[in-house]
């Protein structure tokens, strides 16, 4: 995953979940891309900036995906997932990826 910063990751995996479960119907296996997505993004986060900011922006991918949820109940299944997903990418760019 060498050169993929972790904010594409993050977005990706938020991304990547919610299109995995809706297009095959298979809410788990749209939960094991969005939880694998995740973990690579940790990991990258906790090399990069330590357990504390891992640990910050792991509760933050794990919030977007709760929020995202009742936030899809007021503007759309899709553009929940984008804003949470774009949320996320944008804090883990902050915190870790512009960096270098």
């Amino acid at each position: 995953m060498a050169g993929i910063p972790s904010s594409v990751v993050a977005a990706s995996g938020l991304l990547g979940g919610y299109g995995v479960a809706r297009w095959t119907k298979k809410r788990p296996l749209g939960g094991v891309a969005l939880a694998a997505a995740g973990a690579v993004a940790a990991r990258e986060w906790q090399r990069k900036a330590g357990g504390k900011t891992a640990a910050a922006l792991s509760g933050a991918y794990v919030a977007a995906f709760v929020g995202s949820h009742p936030l899809a109940k007021k503007i759309g299944a899709w553009p929940s997932v984008f804003a949470v997903a774009g949320g996320v990418a944008l804090a883990s760019w902050a915190v870790v990826d512009r960096r270098g």
